[in-house]
């Protein structure tokens, strides 16, 4: 008994189908794909052991008012992979220029959850949210923003245009 389809005329009008589909796309200028944070290899220790974070905060705070920028605190630890994401995502691209020009970064290492209690505390950092978490203070070290349901916790599944638009929505007031 002969098929009632032929299998490889099928597979070759479906490949034709497809391919006409994806030029009509690219003629009728369908937007680019939505990219991601990119990934990492997590080497660099963003979280140095002997940091002072109370002290890295003060410096921060001093200098945020002469040079017009706000203070951009970053809570996370080595071990977290997210946390390096974010960290390149905030050096990189557009979000690094934005952070370059308006962001005084200070990383605080939560260790395992024990280090730098009085800042987690302060900054209203849920860790039970997960890592990296995000508070956003002014010149004057005023928290204006805390990331409290961890909204940066899955940071390689966040898009670029979305941590642009948050550092967009959070950077100062220009002059």
């Amino acid at each position: 008994m002969k098929p009632l389809i032929d299998t490889r005329k099928l597979l070759l009008a479906l490949a034709l189908i497809l391919l006409g589909t994806t030029q009509l796309c690219r003629a009728q200028g369908s937007p680019k794909p939505v990219a991601q944070l990119d990934s990492v290899e997590p080497h660099e220790n963003i979280y140095p052991a002997d940091a002072d974070a109370n002290q890295q905060l003060a410096e921060a705070v001093k200098r945020a008012g002469p040079e017009h920028k706000r203070v951009l605190l970053v809570f996370g630890a080595n071990w977290c992979y997210d946390c390096h994401v974010l960290d390149h995502a905030l050096h990189d691209g557009e979000a690094g220029k934005i952070v370059a020009e308006s962001f005084l970064l200070v990383h605080v290492d939560i260790g395992e959850g024990e280090k730098n209690p009085g800042l987690v505390k302060e900054y209203k950092i849920p860790l039970d949210k997960g890592v990296p978490a995000v508070a956003v203070l002014d010149a004057s070290g005023k928290l204006l923003y805390s990331s409290g349901e961890g909204e940066f916790e899955a940071a390689r599944r966040m898009l670029k245009k979305d941590l642009v638009t948050f550092l967009n929505q959070w950077k100062p007031a220009a002059r």
